[in-house]
């Protein structure tokens, strides 16, 4: 992150993966960014509420709260802004076309960029085969992802006292168990195999956790990366460029005190689910 003392202006941002309700959550850091970055339009491309976790345990710190709070405040500014649902706040995926204060659900959308080419925005769990079809496997992998958050956090406090930077053990375990799978390749191919189904020019996805851009035989692949390990988020220029930021938590304050607006009821939404 470079020093910043005014916000910068895109056209559009894209923020995925940020598993409000969870402890991994970094909602100072993402309020930080919020902070920072401003756009015409917010796309949230899922897993923005951690539903599976909040069924399981509830945790709603106040951090939750001024995460909601700040998108809906920038929503009644005018900010557009366009909430995907993953497989993680499904919930939400039985509201398309529905506005929570001033937020549209959508269960996926074309996104024309500036200089006129289009993408595909998804959050990319339907092409997940382990969360496709075998769903308590992947319950089974969520709970060993929680395990390895918590040996982050008790390994980031010892880095800390020892005075080395930031190293994130989930990231790493993680890419060591893709890569001896190949699943993230062949994730990214099957991801741009639906873009060239749909006839546009690149897809904007998030689900894996794996921030990148690259083409690959002529689609342009985006993920946006997460708000747990990474940090990270697609932001679009006004001359329909992207570029991928990495964001550090600055030295100042983080604003937690917006609440002007009452957050979404999410206890209400999960408990109509699950009956």
């Amino acid at each position: 992150m470079a020093a910043q003392t005014e916000a910068r202006q895109f056209r559009t941002l894209f923020i995925s993966d940020v598993h409000l309700g969870s402890k991994a959550a970094k909602t100072d850091f993402l309020l930080d960014f919020l902070r920072y970055h401003e756009a015409d339009t917010i796309i949230l491309v899922g897993d923005i509420i951690d539903g599976w976790r909040l069924r399981r345990n509830w945790y709603w710190p106040q951090g939750c709260n001024d995460v909601v709070q700040k998108l809906l405040r920038k929503a009644r500014k005018g900010t557009r802004i366009v909430y995907i649902p993953g497989n993680h706040d499904e919930f939400l995926r039985e509201f398309p076309g529905t506005h929570f204060g001033g937020i549209e659900v959508a269960e996926r959308m074309i996104h024309e960029a500036a200089d006129g080419k289009k993408y595909l925005v998804i959050h990319g769990d339907e092409f997940d085969v382990v969360v496709r079809n075998a769903r308590l496997l992947a319950y089974l992998g969520d709970w060993a992802y929680d395990a390895a958050i918590a040996i982050n956090v008790l390994l980031a406090a010892v880095r800390r006292r020892i005075g080395l930077p930031y190293w994130s053990f989930s990231a790493w375990a993680k890419q060591q168990v893709k890569h001896a799978v190949n699943f993230i390749g062949e994730f990214q191919r099957v991801v741009a195999d639906e873009a060239r189904r749909n006839n546009v020019d690149g897809v904007i996805c998030g689900h894996i956790h794996h921030a990148v851009m690259e083409d690959m035989d002529g689609i342009r692949y985006i993920n946006t990366g997460d708000w747990v390990e990474s940090c990270t988020a697609v932001a679009e220029n006004a001359d329909g460029t992207f570029e991928l930021i990495t964001w550090m938590k600055s030295d100042d304050q983080v604003e937690t005190s917006v609440r002007e607006l009452e957050p979404v009821n999410i206890a209400g939404l999960l408990g109509r689910q699950a009956a």
